[in-house]
């Protein structure tokens, strides 16, 4: 295509619209409809965009916006307790996919300088890929998911001694790695952690004073493709760079605005970034020689499907699904692999040829895992012996309908429940803890199996009739999750949500929600007993309780309006504690010469 940029955009877009419900529509997944599209787009397809190396450069910002989403979920702390998988399991796939590749092309008459080329080439693993389609399955979280990402995070790592080997492999003497190089990277990398700790969370502090959400997207923006380009200009990863800046955000307020800013740009750079790498698959080659492709594809699968299994099952101690499963995911080649065939030829290691058999390679492994994890999964699925069903999975909708839900059946919801009870109210009461639901129903609650965020099993809970919901999970996240889905289904619902702490209960209130803390009632009331066994009288203490939740009631709806400005908060408390000095200077005065004796006597 040699028409304008906008002309460009609007292809991409109508591509992306049609082809990803499609896919979706089967069974596919996004990937798989990105991949195909920019076949359908590319010079071997369509021919309506000529230059993919271009729109690949620009479009890898969207697998950076990828890695510093992932950081904004990982604290420091827990990165610490990732180190040995990341160096372990990371360093064992990338030292024996090398090898065993390696040699595979040394048999094939390749020179050995250049088939540990090609072996460190092919041992990476798409990143943008798999990540991807652990986000679409929802198993980032998982056994195999935590592994698969460490796996990939050593691979990032390993990358740049890679890139900077190449030319020492091939005697340019002028391009070798040096101390000076390898100091440069490590304090790149000391200036954006210490850098980072020091400044950034205040910058946001006074970008989010403004109250302008742009300033506050330019500024999430700012960060992160500044921390990518500082460290690229480092001879560092771009990714790595912007992984960083989300670790070291990952425990500060702005975590999940920041989170919620940047998720659109992310999806649509990723999107043209995969679009891309189906532009790049060269078609020509793979129908030109679709044997020698075919055995390259087989090979590179079965190669690293079967180290991966290995290393899932030790040192990753994985059950054997698990493994399969992670072996499912990484086993493909990796966009890096494009770059290292690229310098290879440059420095005279590879002809032109080879490379475009390996991009091949590479281009058709990325393009069939998604469908080759969809039928593994498919197959696991069958020998697995499905769970029984338990008969309270199932709601029944009774004669009786329910006036209040509950989600959530703990200590907090059991205590709701049983006063209902006491006053005939029927309820519902919905909980994700078997153990819990099975030891509940012994008494006769009216209790269920299930999530409380998944709006099916709300509506099969008879959730339309309900007059009042009571959201007592223990979970914050959960928590919020539950109270936003049904506010956005029950719009004129009464919401009663459990609140851990007091941002907790503003996070609810901006729902609409009525938040309840709950340490705060016990805590008030064990104060007013403090106060009787110190000689005040019960109605005395009975008044202090009634005007200091008064007092703090108002507090938390004053903080309310303020509670993203840090320094906005922290001066209504100090106001209002000067407000509760005065509240009781009054009272203070006539308890001040109790007598020892009084003040010791049994309440």
């Amino acid at each position: 295509m040699h028409g304008s940029g906008l002309e460009l955009a609007l292809v991409f877009l109508l591509a992306a619209v049609l082809a990803v419900p499609l896919f979706k529509r089967f069974g596919l997944g996004a990937v798989l409809a990105y991949l195909v599209a920019g076949v359908t787009l590319g010079p071997d397809g369509l021919g309506l965009v000529r230059d993919a190396d271009r729109i690949i450069n620009a479009a890898e910002i969207g697998v950076v916006m990828m890695l510093f989403v992932i950081g904004l979920e990982l604290s420091p702390s827990r990165l610490k307790l990732m180190r040995k998988p990341i160096f372990g399991a990371g360093g064992l796939q990338v030292l024996l996919s090398t090898a065993v590749l390696g040699a595979l092309f040394m048999v094939l008459d390749l020179h050995w300088k250049t088939s540990l080329v090609v072996g460190l080439g092919l041992a990476l693993s798409s990143t943008a890929v798999s990540l991807q389609l652990l986000s679409e399955r929802k198993e980032l979280q998982s056994d195999y998911g935590r592994l698969a990402f460490a796996i990939l995070l050593f691979q990032d790592l390993a990358a740049i001694p890679l890139l900077a080997a190449i030319p020492l492999l091939a005697g340019a003497k002028n391009e070798t790695l040096t101390w000076t190089m390898v100091l440069q990277a490590v304090g790149a990398i000391a200036v954006v952690v210490l850098g980072g700790r020091l400044f950034l969370r205040q910058m946001f502090r006074v970008v989010a004073r403004t109250r302008m959400p742009e300033v506050f997207t330019a500024s999430a923006l700012l960060v992160l493709l500044g921390t990518a380009w500082f460290m690229q200009l480092a001879g560092l990863s771009a990714g790595l760079g912007a992984f960083l800046a989300g670790v070291l955000l990952s425990d500060s307020e702005f975590r999940h605005e920041l989170e919620s800013q940047i998720e659109p740009f992310k999806g649509l750079l990723l999107g043209l970034f995969f679009i891309a790498v189906g532009m790049d698959i060269d078609v020509d080659r793979v129908m030109a020689e679709p044997l020698l492709i075919a055995g390259g594809v087989a090979s590179l699968l079965l190669v690293k499907f079967t180290l991966l299994f290995l290393i899932g099952r030790w040192p990753g101690r994985l059950p054997v699904r698990s493994a399969l499963m992670l072996a499912g995911v990484l086993w493909l080649g990796g966009e890096f692999a494009f770059v290292v065939f690229s310098e290879a030829v440059r420095v005279g290691l590879l002809e032109d040829a080879t490379r475009d058999r390996l991009v091949a390679i590479v281009g058709v492994s990325m393009a069939m895992t998604p469908l080759l994890l969809i039928a593994m999964s498919k197959l696991l699925l069958k020998g697995k012996k499905p769970a029984a069903t338990r008969e309270f999975d199932k709601i029944d909708e009774g004669d009786l309908q329910p006036q209040v839900l509950i989600a959530g059946m703990g200590r907090f919801g059991q205590i709701v429940a049983r006063l209902l009870t006491a006053q005939r109210i029927p309820f519902v009461a919905l909980e994700h803890s078997p153990e819990q639901v099975e030891d509940m129903r012994r008494f006769g609650s009216r209790i269920y199996f299930g999530d409380p965020t998944r709006p099916e099993l709300l509506r099969a809970a008879g959730a339309q009739h309900v007059k009042a919901f009571v959201i007592a999970v223990d979970d914050t996240e959960t928590n919020i999750k539950a109270t936003r889905l049904i506010r956005r289904m029950y719009p004129k619902a009464m919401i009663f949500s459990r609140a851990r702490n007091r941002q907790h209960a503003w996070r609810l209130m901006d729902l609409g929600a009525e938040a309840f803390r709950e340490t705060f009632g016990s805590s008030i009331e064990m104060g007013e007993q403090v106060l009787v066994a110190l000689g005040l009288s019960p109605e005395m203490a009975a008044d202090h309780v009634r005007r200091f939740r008064a007092h703090d009631e108002k507090l938390l709806r004053a903080q309310h309006l303020v509670y993203d400005d840090d320094a906005a908060v922290v001066q209504t408390a100090r106001d209002a504690r000067q407000d509760l000095e005065k509240l009781f200077e009054a009272d203070v005065s006539d308890t001040d010469e109790l007598d020892p004796d009084e003040a010791t006597k049994p309440a």
